[in-house]
Protein backbone atom coordinates (compact mmCIF):
# COMPACT_ATOMS: atom_id res chain seq x y z
CA UNK A 1 0.00 0.00 0.00
CA UNK A 2 1.49 3.40 -0.98
CA UNK A 3 2.53 5.74 1.82
CA UNK A 4 0.04 8.44 0.87
CA UNK A 5 -2.86 6.00 0.62
CA UNK A 6 -1.97 4.45 3.96
CA UNK A 7 -1.93 7.86 5.62
CA UNK A 8 -5.28 8.78 4.10
CA UNK A 9 -6.88 5.52 5.17
CA UNK A 10 -5.41 5.81 8.65
CA UNK A 11 -6.55 9.43 9.07
CA UNK A 12 -10.01 8.62 7.77
CA UNK A 13 -10.24 5.58 10.02
CA UNK A 14 -9.17 7.57 13.07
CA UNK A 15 -11.67 10.32 12.22
CA UNK A 16 -14.60 7.92 11.87
CA UNK A 17 -13.45 6.00 14.92
CA UNK A 18 -13.48 9.23 16.90
CA UNK A 19 -16.93 10.18 15.58
CA UNK A 20 -18.31 6.73 16.29
CA UNK A 21 -16.94 6.52 19.79
CA UNK A 22 -17.91 10.10 20.56
CA UNK A 23 -21.47 9.25 19.58
CA UNK A 24 -21.31 6.06 21.66
CA UNK A 25 -20.06 8.04 24.64
CA UNK A 26 -22.87 10.59 24.38
CA UNK A 27 -25.63 8.02 23.76
CA UNK A 28 -24.26 5.55 26.29
CA UNK A 29 -24.01 8.27 28.92
CA UNK A 30 -27.53 9.58 28.34
CA UNK A 31 -29.23 6.18 28.36
CA UNK A 32 -26.98 4.99 31.18
CA UNK A 33 -28.04 7.94 33.32
CA UNK A 34 -31.74 7.21 32.85
CA UNK A 35 -31.27 3.50 33.57
CA UNK A 36 -29.15 4.10 36.67
CA UNK A 37 -31.76 6.49 38.04
CA UNK A 38 -34.45 3.84 37.65
CA UNK A 39 -32.54 0.71 38.63
CA UNK A 40 -30.65 -0.18 41.80
CA UNK A 41 -27.05 -1.34 42.32
CA UNK A 42 -28.40 -4.85 42.92
CA UNK A 43 -30.07 -4.87 39.48
CA UNK A 44 -26.76 -4.06 37.84
CA UNK A 45 -25.07 -6.58 40.10
CA UNK A 46 -27.30 -9.44 38.91
CA UNK A 47 -26.27 -8.89 35.30
CA UNK A 48 -22.67 -8.28 36.31
CA UNK A 49 -22.46 -11.73 37.91
CA UNK A 50 -22.98 -13.31 34.48
CA UNK A 51 -20.75 -11.11 32.37
CA UNK A 52 -17.60 -13.21 32.54
CA UNK A 53 -19.43 -16.41 31.57
CA UNK A 54 -21.17 -14.92 28.53
CA UNK A 55 -17.99 -13.22 27.35
CA UNK A 56 -15.88 -16.36 27.64
CA UNK A 57 -18.55 -18.31 25.75
CA UNK A 58 -18.52 -15.64 23.06
CA UNK A 59 -14.74 -15.94 22.75
CA UNK A 60 -14.95 -19.74 22.52
CA UNK A 61 -17.47 -19.64 19.69
CA UNK A 62 -15.25 -17.19 17.78
CA UNK A 63 -12.10 -19.21 18.54
CA UNK A 64 -9.80 -16.44 17.30
CA UNK A 65 -10.70 -17.07 13.66
CA UNK A 66 -12.15 -13.58 13.17
CA UNK A 67 -8.79 -11.99 13.94
CA UNK A 68 -7.04 -14.68 11.91
CA UNK A 69 -9.17 -13.67 8.91
CA UNK A 70 -8.14 -10.04 9.29
CA UNK A 71 -4.48 -10.99 9.56
CA UNK A 72 -4.24 -13.26 6.47
CA UNK A 73 -2.22 -11.88 3.59
CA UNK A 74 -4.55 -13.36 0.97
CA UNK A 75 -8.17 -14.28 1.60
CA UNK A 76 -10.93 -15.97 -0.42
CA UNK A 77 -14.62 -16.76 0.02
CA UNK A 78 -13.89 -20.23 1.41
CA UNK A 79 -12.00 -18.68 4.34
CA UNK A 80 -14.95 -16.53 5.41
CA UNK A 81 -17.38 -19.38 4.81
CA UNK A 82 -15.49 -21.87 6.98
CA UNK A 83 -15.24 -19.38 9.85
CA UNK A 84 -18.93 -18.47 9.60
CA UNK A 85 -20.26 -22.04 9.82
CA UNK A 86 -17.75 -23.03 12.48
CA UNK A 87 -18.78 -20.08 14.67
CA UNK A 88 -22.49 -20.81 14.29
CA UNK A 89 -22.07 -24.50 15.14
CA UNK A 90 -19.77 -23.87 18.08
CA UNK A 91 -22.03 -21.17 19.56
CA UNK A 92 -25.04 -23.51 19.52
CA UNK A 93 -23.06 -26.20 21.34
CA UNK A 94 -21.76 -23.65 23.86
CA UNK A 95 -25.26 -22.34 24.53
CA UNK A 96 -26.64 -25.81 25.23
CA UNK A 97 -23.74 -26.46 27.61
CA UNK A 98 -24.27 -23.20 29.50
CA UNK A 99 -28.03 -23.70 29.53
CA UNK A 100 -27.58 -26.82 31.65
CA UNK A 101 -24.73 -25.32 33.71
CA UNK A 102 -26.74 -22.21 34.66
CA UNK A 103 -27.97 -23.69 37.99
CA UNK A 104 -24.35 -24.41 38.97
CA UNK A 105 -23.43 -20.77 38.28
CA UNK A 106 -26.21 -19.70 40.64
CA UNK A 107 -25.03 -22.19 43.24
CA UNK A 108 -21.46 -20.83 43.00
CA UNK A 109 -22.61 -17.35 44.04
CA UNK A 110 -25.09 -18.59 46.64
CA UNK A 111 -22.41 -20.46 48.57
CA UNK A 112 -21.00 -17.37 50.21
CA UNK A 113 -21.70 -15.49 53.42
CA UNK A 114 -22.63 -12.36 51.48
CA UNK A 115 -25.38 -14.21 49.59
CA UNK A 116 -27.13 -15.42 52.73
CA UNK A 117 -29.73 -12.64 52.69
CA UNK A 118 -29.97 -12.24 48.93
CA UNK A 119 -32.54 -13.63 46.50
CA UNK A 120 -30.69 -15.16 43.57
CA UNK A 121 -33.58 -17.40 42.48
CA UNK A 122 -33.90 -15.65 39.08
CA UNK A 123 -30.21 -15.83 38.25
CA UNK A 124 -30.62 -19.18 36.43
CA UNK A 125 -33.35 -18.06 33.97
CA UNK A 126 -31.57 -14.72 33.56
CA UNK A 127 -28.38 -16.56 32.63
CA UNK A 128 -30.15 -18.75 30.09
CA UNK A 129 -31.68 -15.69 28.48
CA UNK A 130 -28.48 -13.60 28.50
CA UNK A 131 -26.40 -16.35 26.95
CA UNK A 132 -28.51 -16.19 23.78
CA UNK A 133 -26.48 -13.10 22.89
CA UNK A 134 -23.36 -14.96 21.78
CA UNK A 135 -25.43 -17.32 19.60
CA UNK A 136 -26.87 -14.33 17.76
CA UNK A 137 -23.42 -12.70 17.56
CA UNK A 138 -21.98 -15.78 15.86
CA UNK A 139 -24.13 -15.07 12.80
CA UNK A 140 -22.21 -11.84 12.20
CA UNK A 141 -18.59 -12.63 13.06
CA UNK A 142 -17.45 -13.34 9.49
CA UNK A 143 -19.26 -10.24 8.23
CA UNK A 144 -17.60 -8.15 10.93
CA UNK A 145 -14.22 -9.54 9.85
CA UNK A 146 -14.99 -8.51 6.26
CA UNK A 147 -15.78 -4.92 7.31
CA UNK A 148 -12.76 -4.85 9.61
CA UNK A 149 -10.34 -6.16 6.99
CA UNK A 150 -11.53 -3.69 4.35
CA UNK A 151 -11.31 -0.73 6.77
CA UNK A 152 -15.01 0.14 6.43
CA UNK A 153 -14.91 2.23 9.60
CA UNK A 154 -17.69 4.60 8.50
CA UNK A 155 -20.13 1.71 8.06
CA UNK A 156 -19.18 0.27 11.43
CA UNK A 157 -19.74 3.65 13.05
CA UNK A 158 -23.26 3.79 11.59
CA UNK A 159 -23.94 0.23 12.76
CA UNK A 160 -22.84 0.95 16.31
CA UNK A 161 -24.85 4.15 16.67
CA UNK A 162 -28.05 2.56 15.34
CA UNK A 163 -27.63 -0.55 17.48
CA UNK A 164 -26.86 1.44 20.62
CA UNK A 165 -29.84 3.75 20.15
CA UNK A 166 -32.27 0.90 19.46
CA UNK A 167 -31.11 -1.40 22.24
CA UNK A 168 -30.88 1.38 24.84
CA UNK A 169 -34.41 2.50 24.03
CA UNK A 170 -35.65 -1.05 24.54
CA UNK A 171 -33.75 -1.42 27.83
CA UNK A 172 -35.00 1.92 29.13
CA UNK A 173 -38.61 1.11 28.22
CA UNK A 174 -38.44 -2.22 30.03
CA UNK A 175 -36.86 -0.59 33.09
CA UNK A 176 -39.68 1.95 33.20
CA UNK A 177 -42.16 -0.93 33.01
CA UNK A 178 -40.56 -2.48 36.10
CA UNK A 179 -38.58 -5.34 34.51
CA UNK A 180 -35.39 -4.29 36.39
CA UNK A 181 -32.38 -6.46 35.46
CA UNK A 182 -34.38 -8.20 32.74
CA UNK A 183 -34.37 -4.88 30.94
CA UNK A 184 -30.56 -4.73 31.14
CA UNK A 185 -30.28 -8.28 29.79
CA UNK A 186 -32.71 -7.56 26.97
CA UNK A 187 -30.77 -4.43 26.08
CA UNK A 188 -27.67 -6.58 25.56
CA UNK A 189 -29.55 -9.06 23.37
CA UNK A 190 -31.08 -6.24 21.31
CA UNK A 191 -27.69 -4.60 20.76
CA UNK A 192 -26.18 -7.85 19.48
CA UNK A 193 -29.19 -8.54 17.23
CA UNK A 194 -29.08 -5.07 15.65
CA UNK A 195 -25.32 -5.37 15.13
CA UNK A 196 -25.69 -8.73 13.40
CA UNK A 197 -28.47 -7.57 11.08
CA UNK A 198 -26.54 -4.47 10.06
CA UNK A 199 -23.31 -6.40 9.56
CA UNK A 200 -25.18 -8.45 6.97
CA UNK A 201 -26.66 -5.32 5.40
CA UNK A 202 -23.35 -3.48 4.93
CA UNK A 203 -21.17 -6.49 4.11
CA UNK A 204 -21.03 -7.81 0.55
CA UNK A 205 -20.08 -11.30 1.66
CA UNK A 206 -22.68 -14.10 2.07
CA UNK A 207 -22.27 -17.67 3.44
CA UNK A 208 -22.87 -20.66 1.17
CA UNK A 209 -23.36 -24.41 1.34
CA UNK A 210 -21.72 -26.87 1.14
CA UNK A 211 -18.86 -25.81 3.36
CA UNK A 212 -15.24 -26.93 3.62
CA UNK A 213 -13.46 -26.51 6.94
CA UNK A 214 -10.03 -27.02 5.41
CA UNK A 215 -9.10 -23.28 5.69
CA UNK A 216 -9.50 -23.54 9.47
CA UNK A 217 -6.54 -25.91 9.64
CA UNK A 218 -4.28 -23.25 8.14
CA UNK A 219 -5.52 -20.63 10.60
CA UNK A 220 -5.65 -22.85 13.69
CA UNK A 221 -2.04 -22.40 14.82
CA UNK A 222 -2.52 -18.63 14.84
CA UNK A 223 -6.12 -18.53 16.05
CA UNK A 224 -5.72 -21.06 18.87
CA UNK A 225 -3.25 -18.77 20.64
CA UNK A 226 -5.58 -15.81 20.14
CA UNK A 227 -8.44 -17.89 21.53
CA UNK A 228 -6.54 -18.65 24.71
CA UNK A 229 -5.41 -15.04 24.90
CA UNK A 230 -8.96 -13.70 24.53
CA UNK A 231 -10.23 -16.06 27.22
CA UNK A 232 -7.53 -14.84 29.59
CA UNK A 233 -8.30 -11.22 28.69
CA UNK A 234 -11.97 -11.71 29.53
CA UNK A 235 -11.12 -13.38 32.82
CA UNK A 236 -8.67 -10.58 33.63
CA UNK A 237 -11.26 -7.92 32.81
CA UNK A 238 -14.05 -9.52 34.84
CA UNK A 239 -12.22 -11.20 37.70
CA UNK A 240 -13.13 -8.40 40.10
CA UNK A 241 -16.86 -8.85 39.41
CA UNK A 242 -16.56 -12.59 40.01
CA UNK A 243 -14.59 -12.16 43.24
CA UNK A 244 -16.95 -9.46 44.48
CA UNK A 245 -19.95 -11.66 43.65
CA UNK A 246 -18.39 -14.53 45.56
CA UNK A 247 -17.22 -12.68 48.68
CA UNK A 248 -19.41 -9.58 48.80
CA UNK A 249 -23.04 -8.61 48.25
CA UNK A 250 -24.69 -8.18 44.83
CA UNK A 251 -25.08 -4.51 45.81
CA UNK A 252 -21.28 -4.18 45.92
CA UNK A 253 -20.97 -5.83 42.50
CA UNK A 254 -23.41 -3.23 41.18
CA UNK A 255 -21.39 -0.35 42.63
CA UNK A 256 -18.19 -1.67 41.09
CA UNK A 257 -19.87 -2.27 37.74
CA UNK A 258 -21.26 1.28 37.73
CA UNK A 259 -17.80 2.72 38.44
CA UNK A 260 -16.22 0.43 35.86
CA UNK A 261 -18.88 1.33 33.30
CA UNK A 262 -18.04 5.04 33.42
CA UNK A 263 -14.31 4.39 33.33
CA UNK A 264 -14.56 1.79 30.58
CA UNK A 265 -16.75 4.13 28.56
CA UNK A 266 -13.87 6.58 28.37
CA UNK A 267 -11.05 4.08 27.76
CA UNK A 268 -13.19 2.23 25.20
CA UNK A 269 -13.88 5.50 23.40
CA UNK A 270 -10.15 6.04 22.99
CA UNK A 271 -9.58 2.39 22.09
CA UNK A 272 -12.31 2.58 19.49
CA UNK A 273 -10.58 5.41 17.64
CA UNK A 274 -7.68 3.09 16.79
CA UNK A 275 -9.28 -0.35 17.07
CA UNK A 276 -10.52 -0.46 13.50
CA UNK A 277 -7.26 0.76 11.96
CA UNK A 278 -4.42 -0.45 14.23
CA UNK A 279 -4.04 -4.03 13.03
CA UNK A 280 -4.68 -3.43 9.29
CA UNK A 281 -2.33 -0.43 9.20
CA UNK A 282 0.41 -2.07 11.26
CA UNK A 283 0.07 -5.17 9.11
CA UNK A 284 0.71 -3.14 5.96
CA UNK A 285 4.05 -1.83 7.24
CA UNK A 286 5.30 -4.84 9.21
CA UNK A 287 7.97 -5.72 6.65
CA UNK A 288 9.70 -2.32 7.13
CA UNK A 289 11.11 -2.27 10.67
CA UNK A 290 11.80 1.46 11.00
CA UNK A 291 8.50 2.43 9.40
CA UNK A 292 6.71 -0.08 11.62
CA UNK A 293 8.27 1.52 14.66
CA UNK A 294 7.42 5.03 13.43
CA UNK A 295 3.76 4.19 12.80
CA UNK A 296 3.47 2.43 16.17
CA UNK A 297 4.93 5.40 18.06
CA UNK A 298 2.58 7.76 16.29
CA UNK A 299 -0.41 5.67 17.36
CA UNK A 300 1.01 5.48 20.87
CA UNK A 301 1.24 9.28 21.10
CA UNK A 302 -2.28 9.66 19.72
CA UNK A 303 -3.48 7.24 22.41
CA UNK A 304 -1.76 9.21 25.15
CA UNK A 305 -3.02 12.52 23.81
CA UNK A 306 -6.61 11.25 24.08
CA UNK A 307 -6.69 8.91 27.05
CA UNK A 308 -4.87 10.80 29.82
CA UNK A 309 -6.99 13.99 29.82
CA UNK A 310 -10.18 11.96 29.39
CA UNK A 311 -9.54 9.65 32.36
CA UNK A 312 -7.91 12.21 34.65
CA UNK A 313 -10.79 14.55 33.81
CA UNK A 314 -13.32 11.86 34.70
CA UNK A 315 -11.63 11.36 38.07
CA UNK A 316 -11.76 15.13 38.62
CA UNK A 317 -15.51 15.43 38.01
CA UNK A 318 -16.58 11.99 39.27
CA UNK A 319 -18.37 13.16 42.42
CA UNK A 320 -20.36 15.93 40.72
CA UNK A 321 -21.07 13.68 37.74
CA UNK A 322 -22.52 10.88 39.86
CA UNK A 323 -24.60 13.19 42.05
CA UNK A 324 -26.10 15.04 39.08
CA UNK A 325 -26.63 12.12 36.74
CA UNK A 326 -27.46 8.98 38.72
CA UNK A 327 -28.22 10.52 42.14
CA UNK A 328 -26.81 10.02 45.62
CA UNK A 329 -27.67 6.30 45.79
CA UNK A 330 -24.59 5.64 43.62
CA UNK A 331 -22.23 7.96 45.52
CA UNK A 332 -20.28 5.06 47.03
CA UNK A 333 -18.97 4.16 43.58
CA UNK A 334 -17.02 7.45 43.28
CA UNK A 335 -13.84 6.29 45.10
CA UNK A 336 -13.85 3.10 43.00
CA UNK A 337 -14.21 5.15 39.83
CA UNK A 338 -11.29 7.39 40.77
CA UNK A 339 -9.03 4.40 41.43
CA UNK A 340 -10.00 2.79 38.14
CA UNK A 341 -9.34 6.06 36.27
CA UNK A 342 -5.73 5.92 37.43
CA UNK A 343 -5.11 2.68 35.58
CA UNK A 344 -7.62 2.49 32.72
CA UNK A 345 -5.19 4.27 30.38
CA UNK A 346 -3.45 0.90 30.03
CA UNK A 347 -6.38 -0.63 28.10
CA UNK A 348 -5.81 1.01 24.68
CA UNK A 349 -2.03 0.89 25.09
CA UNK A 350 -2.04 -2.85 25.84
CA UNK A 351 -4.31 -3.36 22.85
CA UNK A 352 -1.92 -1.47 20.60
CA UNK A 353 1.08 -3.45 21.86
CA UNK A 354 -0.75 -6.75 21.40
CA UNK A 355 -1.75 -5.88 17.84
CA UNK A 356 1.80 -4.96 16.93
CA UNK A 357 3.05 -8.32 18.16
CA UNK A 358 0.20 -10.08 16.34
CA UNK A 359 1.17 -8.44 13.04
CA UNK A 360 4.58 -10.08 13.50
CA UNK A 361 2.70 -13.40 13.72
CA UNK A 362 3.79 -13.86 17.33
CA UNK A 363 0.42 -14.50 18.90
CA UNK A 364 2.22 -16.91 21.26
CA UNK A 365 3.95 -13.94 22.92
CA UNK A 366 0.63 -12.18 23.39
CA UNK A 367 -0.85 -15.34 24.90
CA UNK A 368 1.88 -15.95 27.46
CA UNK A 369 2.00 -12.30 28.41
CA UNK A 370 -1.75 -12.24 29.01
CA UNK A 371 -1.64 -15.50 30.96
CA UNK A 372 1.14 -14.16 33.17
CA UNK A 373 -0.74 -10.95 33.88
CA UNK A 374 -3.95 -12.85 34.59
CA UNK A 375 -2.36 -15.26 37.05
CA UNK A 376 -0.69 -12.35 38.83
CA UNK A 377 -3.98 -10.46 39.06
CA UNK A 378 -5.98 -13.44 40.29
CA UNK A 379 -3.40 -14.30 42.95
CA UNK A 380 -3.10 -10.72 44.17
CA UNK A 381 -6.86 -10.16 44.26
CA UNK A 382 -7.47 -13.43 46.10
CA UNK A 383 -5.03 -12.50 48.85
CA UNK A 384 -6.27 -8.89 49.05
CA UNK A 385 -10.05 -9.45 49.22
CA UNK A 386 -10.17 -9.71 53.05
CA UNK A 387 -8.91 -6.10 53.21
CA UNK A 388 -11.89 -4.62 51.39
CA UNK A 389 -13.13 -3.67 47.93
CA UNK A 390 -10.97 -0.56 47.63
CA UNK A 391 -7.81 -2.53 48.34
CA UNK A 392 -8.78 -5.11 45.71
CA UNK A 393 -9.34 -2.41 43.10
CA UNK A 394 -6.05 -0.68 43.99
CA UNK A 395 -4.11 -3.93 43.62
CA UNK A 396 -5.82 -4.69 40.30
CA UNK A 397 -5.01 -1.21 38.99
CA UNK A 398 -1.37 -1.32 40.12
CA UNK A 399 -0.78 -4.63 38.34
CA UNK A 400 -2.25 -3.28 35.08
CA UNK A 401 0.10 -0.28 35.19
CA UNK A 402 3.20 -2.27 36.13
CA UNK A 403 2.55 -4.83 33.41
CA UNK A 404 3.02 -2.22 30.69
CA UNK A 405 6.76 -2.71 31.15
CA UNK A 406 6.32 -6.35 30.11
CA UNK A 407 4.28 -5.38 27.06
CA UNK A 408 6.92 -2.89 25.97
CA UNK A 409 9.60 -5.54 26.40
CA UNK A 410 7.87 -7.63 23.72
CA UNK A 411 7.42 -4.55 21.54
CA UNK A 412 11.16 -3.87 21.87
CA UNK A 413 11.93 -7.42 20.73
CA UNK A 414 9.84 -6.98 17.60
CA UNK A 415 10.59 -3.42 16.43
CA UNK A 416 13.42 -2.19 18.65
CA UNK A 417 11.37 0.37 20.60
CA UNK A 418 13.17 0.99 23.89
CA UNK A 419 11.25 1.45 27.14
CA UNK A 420 12.56 5.00 27.60
CA UNK A 421 11.30 5.90 24.11
CA UNK A 422 7.83 4.63 24.99
CA UNK A 423 7.92 6.57 28.27
CA UNK A 424 8.90 9.73 26.35
CA UNK A 425 5.90 9.17 24.09
CA UNK A 426 3.50 8.77 27.02
CA UNK A 427 4.81 10.84 29.92
CA UNK A 428 4.40 14.40 28.52
CA UNK A 429 0.69 13.84 27.90
CA UNK A 430 0.17 12.25 31.32
CA UNK A 431 2.08 15.03 33.09
CA UNK A 432 0.33 17.88 31.28
CA UNK A 433 -3.10 16.28 31.76
CA UNK A 434 -2.42 15.82 35.48
CA UNK A 435 -1.19 19.42 35.77
CA UNK A 436 -4.34 20.70 34.06
CA UNK A 437 -6.56 18.72 36.45
CA UNK A 438 -4.67 19.78 39.59
CA UNK A 439 -4.85 23.47 38.63
CA UNK A 440 -8.54 23.08 37.78
CA UNK A 441 -9.29 21.44 41.14
CA UNK A 442 -7.49 24.26 42.98
CA UNK A 443 -9.21 27.05 41.02
CA UNK A 444 -12.69 25.58 41.44
CA UNK A 445 -12.35 24.46 45.08
CA UNK A 446 -14.30 27.44 46.56
CA UNK A 447 -17.38 26.70 44.39
CA UNK A 448 -20.20 24.88 46.21
CA UNK A 449 -22.94 24.65 43.55
CA UNK A 450 -22.35 21.23 41.98
CA UNK A 451 -23.87 22.18 38.60
CA UNK A 452 -21.65 25.23 38.25
CA UNK A 453 -18.71 23.26 39.62
CA UNK A 454 -19.13 20.48 37.04
CA UNK A 455 -19.40 22.91 34.14
CA UNK A 456 -16.42 24.99 35.21
CA UNK A 457 -14.23 21.95 35.86
CA UNK A 458 -14.85 20.65 32.34
CA UNK A 459 -14.38 24.05 30.70
CA UNK A 460 -11.23 25.05 32.62
CA UNK A 461 -9.60 21.61 32.35
CA UNK A 462 -10.20 21.44 28.58
CA UNK A 463 -8.94 25.01 28.12
CA UNK A 464 -5.82 24.36 30.19
CA UNK A 465 -4.99 21.08 28.50
CA UNK A 466 -5.45 22.53 25.02
CA UNK A 467 -3.37 25.55 26.00
CA UNK A 468 -0.58 23.39 27.38
CA UNK A 469 -0.57 21.26 24.22
CA UNK A 470 -0.21 24.41 22.11
CA UNK A 471 2.39 25.96 24.43
CA UNK A 472 4.62 22.89 24.36
CA UNK A 473 4.21 22.45 20.61
CA UNK A 474 2.54 19.01 20.57
CA UNK A 475 2.75 17.69 17.00
CA UNK A 476 -0.15 15.30 17.61
CA UNK A 477 -2.34 18.16 18.84
CA UNK A 478 -1.49 20.33 15.84
CA UNK A 479 -2.11 17.52 13.38
CA UNK A 480 -5.51 16.73 14.89
CA UNK A 481 -6.56 20.37 14.74
CA UNK A 482 -5.25 20.76 11.20
CA UNK A 483 -7.04 17.65 10.01
CA UNK A 484 -10.33 18.69 11.55
CA UNK A 485 -10.01 22.13 9.96
CA UNK A 486 -9.08 20.59 6.59
CA UNK A 487 -5.92 22.71 6.39
CA UNK A 488 -3.70 19.72 5.68
CA UNK A 489 -3.88 15.98 5.64
CA UNK A 490 -3.00 14.00 8.76
CA UNK A 491 0.52 12.60 8.59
Amino acid sequence: MPEKTLKEKTAKGLMWGTISNGAQLVLGTLFGIFLARILSPSDYGMVGLLTVFSQIASVLQDSGFRTALANRREIVHEDYNAVFWFNVGTSCVMYLLLFFLAPLITEFYQHSDAAANQDLSELTPLARFSFLGFVIASLGTAHYAYLFRTLQVKQKAIITVISLTTSSTIGLTMALKGYAYWGLATQGIAFTTCNTILFWYFSKWRPTLPVSFHPLKEMFGFSSKLLANDICNNINGNILSVMLGRFYAVHDVGLYNQANKWTSMVSTMVLGTIKDVAQPVLRNVETERERHKRVFRKMLRFNAFMVFPALFGLALISRELILITVTEKWLDCVPLMQILCAGAFTVPIQYLCANLVITKERSDLVLWNTVGMGLTQISAIFFSYPYGIHTMVCVYTAINIAWLTIWFYFVHREIGLRLWEAVLDLFPYAALAALAMVVTAFVTSPIENIYLLLGLKIFIAALLYGGLMWLFGSVTFKECISYLLNKKRAR
